[in-house]
This record gives C-alpha cells, sequence and structure tokens, in this order.
C-alpha cells in the first residue's frame, strides 16, 4: 500500500514495525528482514528476526447453525451469511479448532499512554469447549459482533497449540461439564507459558439453584483463572462480558506492554537518550558508554536521575544525537543538570565511594570496568547487609526462621486487631516490701554468689523467686557495676525502678518474661567483665548496657513483630510496621521511669549525662531488632575484627586504643555486645540450652496457634507444634544466626567457654535430628 511504517507492541514485549496497515499480527511482519529498524519519536527501534515466525496456522471456518438464528437476524445479518464463509485449507488440528474473522470487519484501536499514541489490534479470544452448544454459540456471535478474532478448540492438546500460535488476549473456558476435559489443568497449562501472563482467562461456571450455597472463587483464581462467568447463553451478556474485559485487563494489560517495550528499545538503544515532562523538566536520562562527548576524553557512563516534581505523569522520549538540529541545545541541557549534580556540598558516604569507583572505570580496561558495573549495581541496593539465601538455606526451617525474624510482616490479611495491656498505668501497691541487698534470703543469696560465672543457672533463681529473678539479680549486678553512685541515686529508688520494671514483664510468657531479661542482664554483666570490653567501654557505657539489657524486653507480648503487623495491632499503627516492639520496649521503659520520682533513677543526673545515657540505651535496645542483625555483624567484622586483627599481629596487647578513640566503633561494640547477650543460649549450658529451646519453641507454637485461629498469615509455618522439629530449628538458628556473629565476638572478647558449650549443644542438635526425634532430647533421656 505504500504506507508510512508503523509501531506495533507485541505479546512478548517486543516492538514490531509494519510496512503497511494490512499486517494485523506480528507473525505477518515477514516482509521485515532481520535488522530492518524505524524511527519513532526519535527512537531507534530493531524488529527482531520476522522470517523465523511460521505463518498463520490454516484452521477450518467454523460454520453457523444451519437454520437462520435469530439473534444474527437481529443483527441484520443474513443466515447465509456465515454458511458462505470459504472454507479454509485443514491442518492436522482442523478437526478439534476453528476460526472465525469477524463479519465487521476488524480495525485497530488507537491507545494514547502520554503523547505516545499506539494502534492495537483486534482482541483474538480463544474459546475452549468440549462441544458445541448454546453457550458456545453465545460467546462466537459476540466475538462476532465486538468485531474481535476468535478461535475455537474442543481439546487441550489443540487449545495449547492454538494458544501459542496466537497469543490471545481472552480466553474462555468452559467449567461445566468435568466429564468432557479438566478445565482447571488446561488453565494451568496454559498459565505454565511465558505468553499467558498478558491474557484473562474466563471460567464459564453453571447457575446454581436458589436453594444452593455460592462458593468462593478463590480455588479458581488459585489455579489462574481471572474471572468466572455464571451460565449465560444471551449473545447480549456475552458481549457484555467481553467488551468490559477489553475496556479493563486487556488494554491495561497492553498499556504495560508498550511501556515495557519503550524501555526496552531504551535500553538497547546505542544513542544518548533524555526523558523530560512536558515542562522539559529531566526524569531520567541515559548516556551510553561508548559515546564521546566534546571537551571529554573519558568514556561518559550510564546515569539515571530522578527528577522530585512527577505530577506530569506523561514523557517525552527524544533521542540525542549529534546529527540532529537541536542536539547543542539538548547537550548543554545535560552537561547543566550534570554540573548542578556534581557542584552538590551534601553527599552521602556511600555517594564518595560510587564516585571513586566510577573515576576508577575510567581508564580501566573492559573486564573491570563491567565487573565494577557490578559492584555499582550492588552498592546502589537498599538493603547492602542482608544475604541472600543460597541452596544451603532451603530448608523451610531456615526460611520460616530467618522469614519470621528479618520482616517486620509487610503481608495484610485481615482486619483483626492483636491489643495486649499496657501496664503504664499499673499499681504497684500490690509489691512486696523492697528488700536490700544486705537483706535477701540465704537461699537466694547463696545462689548469687555464683552470678559472675558463665554457667550461672537463671531457671534455680526463677524457682527461688517465684519468677522475680529480674530484682534479685539486678540489684547485685548494679551493686557490683556501682550504678547507684554513677546515677547519684539512692538504693530504694533502684530497688522500686527494678520492681516496676518487673512488673510490666509477662510472666506468662513462656520465654519473652523477667527470666529472660535476667538472663541477658547477666550476659551483659559477664561480657562487661572481659579486659577488651572493659578497655574499650567508658563508665557511661557500662551503666547504659546494664540498663539496656534490663527493659530491653519489657511489655513483651509474647508474639513476633510480623505478628504484630499483619494482626493490624496497635502498635504495629502506632510506629508505622518499622521495629514495632523494640521502639515500645525502650518508650515504655523511659515512661514507667519518668512516671513516679520513686522510681525515677535519672532525676539526679546532669541534663547532658540524661541525653547522652538515653541514646545509648534507645540505640542498644533498637539494636536487638532482627532486621539489622546481618548489618550490625557486618560493621563490627569490618570495622572492629579486621583492623584489630592487623595491628595486633606481633602484639600480646589485650586492648586497642585506637577502638576507643573513635565514638562509632564504641557504639558497635555496644551494639554487638547486647545482641550476643540477647540470643546467647545456645552458647548455655546443654541443660540450660535445652530448657530455653522448649521455651522459645513453645512460644512460637502459641503465636502459629492464634494466628490460625484469627485467620492471619503464619509467619513462621514449620513451628506447627503437630508436626515441628525443634532439634532443626536449633541448628538452622545456630547455623544462620548464631555461629558468625560469636566467631566474631569472641575474637573480639575471647570466650572460650561460650565457644564450647556452642559446639556441644550443636552437636547435642544434630545427633537428635540424624535419628529423625523431634523433641528436646531422646525418649530414653526423658523418661
Amino acid at each position: 500500500m505504500g504506507c508510512a511504517p508503523s509501531i506495533h507492541v507485541s505479546q512478548s514485549g517486543v516492538i514490531y514495525c509494519r510496512d503497511s496497515d494490512e499486517s494485523t499480527s506480528p507473525h505477518q511482519t515477514a516482509a521485515l528482514s532481520q535488522g530492518a529498524a524505524a524511527t519513532l519519536h526519535g527512537l531507534f527501534v530493531k524488529t527482531d528476526a520476522a522470517d523465523s515466525i511460521p505463518s498463520v496456522l490454516a484452521y477450518r471456518s467454523r460454520q453457523p447453525p444451519p437454520c437462520p438464528d435469530p439473534r444474527r437476524q437481529e443483527r441484520g445479518e443474513p443466515a447465509a451469511a456465515g454458511r458462505a464463509r470459504a472454507r479454509r485449507c485443514c491442518s492436522s488440528a482442523e478437526a478439534e479448532t476453528q476460526t472465525s474473522h469477524a463479519s465487521v470487519k476488524a480495525s485497530t484501536t488507537e491507545v494514547q499512554i502520554g503523547p505516545m499514541r499506539l494502534a492495537q489490534d483486534p482482541v483474538q479470544v480463544l474459546l475452549i469447549f468440549a462441544k458445541e452448544d448454546n453457550q458456545s454459540d453465545g460467546f462466537w456471535w459476540a466475538c462476532d459482533r465486538a468485531g474481535y478474532r476468535c478461535n475455537f478448540a474442543r481439546t487441550p492438546e489443540s487449545a495449547l497449540e492454538c494458544f501459542l500460535d496466537k497469543h490471545h488476549e481472552i480466553i474462555v473456558i468452559d467449567h461445566r461439564h468435568a466429564r468432557y476435559f479438566d478445565a482447571e489443568a488446561i488453565c494451568r497449562s496454559i498459565r505454565a507459558t511465558k505468553p499467558s501472563e498478558h491474557t484473562v482467562i474466563l471460567a464459564v461456571v453453571p447457575c446454581i439453584s436458589a436453594d444452593q450455597e455460592e462458593t468462593s472463587v478463590l480455588p479458581l483464581l488459585h489455579v489462574g483463572f481471572d474471572r468466572i462467568f455464571m451460565e449465560n447463553s444471551s449473545i447480549i451478556a456475552c458481549y457484555n462480558e467481553l467488551i468490559q474485559i477489553e475496556h479493563g485487563e486487556v488494554r491495561s494489560q497492553f498499556k504495560l506492554r508498550a511501556c515495557n517495550s519503550v524501555f526496552t528499545a531504551l535500553d538497547h538503544c546505542h544513542e544518548a537518550i533524555e526523558i523530560t515532562s512536558e515542562d522539559h523538566v529531566i526524569q531520567l536520562y541515559k548516556i551510553h558508554r561508548d559515546e564521546k562527548f566534546a571537551g571529554d576524553n573519558s568514556q561518559a557512563e550510564s546515569h539515571s536521575f530522578r527528577c522530585k516534581n512527577r505530577r506530569k505523569e506523561s514523557i517525552d522520549v527524544k533521542s540525542i544525537t549529534s546529527r540532529s538540529s537541536d542536539a547543542p541545545s539538548l547537550q548543554n541541557r545535560r552537561y547543566s543538570s550534570m554540573a548542578r549534580i556534581h557542584s552538590m556540598t551534601i553527599e552521602a558516604p556511600i555517594t564518595k565511594v560510587i564516585n571513586i569507583i566510577n573515576t576508577a572505570q575510567e581508564n580501566s580496561p573492559v573486564t573491570v570496568a563491567e565487573a565494577l558495573d557490578r559492584v555499582l549495581e550492588i552498592l546502589r541496593t537498599t538493603e547492602l547487609y542482608s544475604p541472600q539465601l543460597g541452596t544451603k538455606d532451603e530448608d523451610p526451617h531456615t526460611s520460616d526462621l530467618v522469614g519470621g525474624l528479618m520482616t517486620d510482616g509487610l503481608r495484610r490479611l485481615s482486619g483483626n486487631e492483636y491489643v495486649f495491656s499496657k501496664n503504664v498505668n499499673q499499681s504497684y501497691s500490690h509489691l512486696s516490701v523492697p528488700i536490700t541487698v544486705n537483706d535477701v534470703p540465704p537461699c537466694i543469696a547463696q545462689l548469687l554468689d555464683n552470678e559472675e560465672s558463665w554457667d550461672f543457672n537463671i531457671f534455680e533463681l526463677e524457682a527461688v523467686t517465684n519468677k522475680r529473678p529480674l530484682v534479685y539479680l539486678g540489684l547485685k549486678v548494679f551493686a557490683r557495676f556501682g550504678v547507684c553512685e554513677f546515677l547519684n541515686c539512692s538504693e530504694a529508688t533502684l530497688r522500686a525502678w527494678f520492681q516496676v520494671i518487673e512488673a510490666n514483664y509477662h510472666s506468662t510468657n513462656s520465654y519473652h518474661n523477667s527470666t529472660h531479661a535476667a538472663d541477658v542482664l547477666h550476659a551483659t554483666a559477664f561480657f562487661l567483665g572481659k579486659e577488651r570490653v572493659k578497655g574499650n567501654l567508658d563508665r557511661l557505657d557500662e551503666v547504659a548496657a546494664l540498663i539496656a539489657a534490663t527493659v530491653h524486653d519489657v511489655d513483651h507480648p509474647g508474639r513476633t513483630n510480623s505478628f504484630l503487623c499483619n494482626a493490624g495491632s496497635e502498635l504495629a499503627v502506632l510506629y508505622n510496621d518499622t521495629a514495632v516492639l523494640e521502639s515500645h520496649h525502650t518508650a515504655l521503659a523511659f515512661q514507667l521511669t519518668a512516671k513516679d520520682n520513686k522510681c525515677n533513677i535519672f532525676k539526679n543526673i546532669d541534663r547532658n549525662h540524661y541525653r547522652t545515657l538515653r541514646q545509648a540505651i534507645i540505640d542498644m535496645v533498637l539494636a536487638t531488632e532482627m532486621t539489622k542483625h546481618f548489618e550490625h555483624v557486618n560493621k563490627f567484622v569490618n570495622s572492629i575484627n579486621k583492623p584489630m586483627a592487623s595491628e595486633s599481629e606481633g602484639s600480646d596487647c589485650e586492648c586497642a586504643p585506637n577502638v576507643k578513640n573513635f565514638p562509632e566503633n564504641q557504639t558497635l561494640i555496644k551494639r554487638m555486645m547486647i545482641k550476643c547477650a540477647d540470643v546467647a543460649n545456645p552458647c548455655r549450658p546443654l541443660d540450660l540450652c535445652i530448657e530455653w529451646a522448649g521455651r522459645i519453641s513453645e512460644e512460637y507454637f502459641a503465636q502459629t496457634d492464634e494466628e490460625k485461629r484469627q485467620g492471619l498469615p503464619v509467619v513462621m509455618p514449620v513451628f506447627d507444634r503437630k508436626t515441628c522439629s525443634i532439634p532443626k530449628s536449633q541448628i538452622s538458628f545456630i547455623d544462620y544466626f548464631i555461629t558468625d556473629m560469636f566467631d566474631a565476638w569472641d575474637a573480639f572478647a575471647h570466650l572460650p567457654v561460650l565457644m564450647e558449650h556452642l559446639a556441644v549443644n550443636y552437636k547435642h542438635w544434630k545427633t537428635l535430628d540424624e535419628l529423625k526425634c523431634k523433641s528436646l532430647r531422646l525418649p530414653a533421656e526423658n523418661n
């Protein structure tokens, strides 16, 4: 016809060029040789090898019913017109597949995306019915009326073959008669193909009687269907359904494919590209690495910048070449933008690193430049310290444990709210009369004599104190470190503070109770006694660490952050689903402390000291949140372990002065210390380790039970009390979280006893797992 070339966006997201308006399918562009090209809005677009695409398969024309169809007469179409359609040559599939050509001449539809106008081909529909009936005829003639191209398939094999050839936008599958074929199996087989991601699949389901209860559509949606259509052979009903799908899902999918194709073309373009808003504000620009700029002898690289003003959603795509008449002005605009970017005085450390790498790339060999490109890609991600699970971590216990501990529960399924009691206004009149350190009962005092040992049995203290170990252990530890003298508070104030804090721990929790808080306090005090730790921290750091350990889980509900976020709890809303519990623990601790002057241990210290102390406590408690686990560990290794290892070679000095000279390093040490104290259970003696494993498992079991009752997402499915293997969960936890962290902490603080316990405990869990035992001990040991 001699018409100008046009653009076509195929199902696979490739832009095709056509020579005339007679082409109606990307498979019919065989006239274009490989490497043919066209230009649209300044884009240089290459077509793919169209010669390799087979021509449209020949299918027999579907014949209308022999008798005049009143529905067709209603449209003014003679009954003979349908029967007069030419019969095509038959292929091997002709007995199973039929094709219609709409009586109304098919025409393209113009779709506008911003300033771009794209031509959309007529919609293609595939009907999959085992046999023809009024319902299949209804959809057939509805396609005819709408001007759609329609294929009819009777078997699963012919349906899949036809779909892979045509890439239909809409598929209608008969789901009424299971005896002819499995409609769900057909849907799954189609969904398993790449082109189906842009296809809407409709299930025709039988009508239900008035006394029948309507069933859920979820099973069909899970199979791969997008919509259901209640059996109705009316052409108007079928026509309305198809038209709604075209103007909804089909057109949206077409726009998405068009955008993907444009950006695919941009990505492969060998010229500089600038995308602006209608006001010519740069939204993004791309400079190809091989392009040379005048006055710049170095290789350019790809940059992407986003403009803050995004009110204009449309984009203006232009190709910047040295041959274009407006190239100088565009280049000047680009250079001025670059100048503004590089003249910015606010520069983050990661930006400096990226700029250094960019400079190193300029005169590097191609292989080195490509490797540095990969480095830049990694550095520009947000999760720099979160490892990617490899094949060794594909065990479901590891996946569930990591997913439950390292996410803030961004999934939302229910409007149920989980609200637990806040004890801010709790009365303290029910507490027993405060005691002094010297008034401790003999049985408790005898246990506390051993509190400086790592093998101290916290559960014995829990038993003799009637589940109030935190007050007694806290008073002993704080006295040893002279906390009252540092805070300039009386022992009575400290006793009252401990009682308030312990009263706000939930004794009903199997794990996160005041016994756990006392255990973490004990571990923290033990670490503070190590020479290298003591030599690198100030007195204020020690006091802050002891207080942080005491309050780090106050008012813990016995549920994870993910649970609270999924349940839409009051706290999750308050803290924006971010470090929900850790933020609550610190906030509540300071509220409880300031609420009553009798227990305010901070009332007599200097304002500046208080601000510094408060910030240190908050930082340490927030460090116990597991989503930042790997960030804290990696920073500690890179900033503390490695420099000290290199500096201490050939030296027997236990203390490295340079660490103490940097406040950032002291912060890393405090974070690592409380993190290790918080999860030190696998490094305790075996009997204590087993008891803690049983308690945390029971708490996770209770959470899974409640998630199922409330219809919430199950955060850690393996923690089902009927099926869970506790040894497997402990092995996964040690492998993924504990080993590397305690190796790093041991290298700094020198903790051989802990590492010996860790090896013994790990061997215990491995033995149970190899024997297929899912409990804490072998059955013989339990007896």
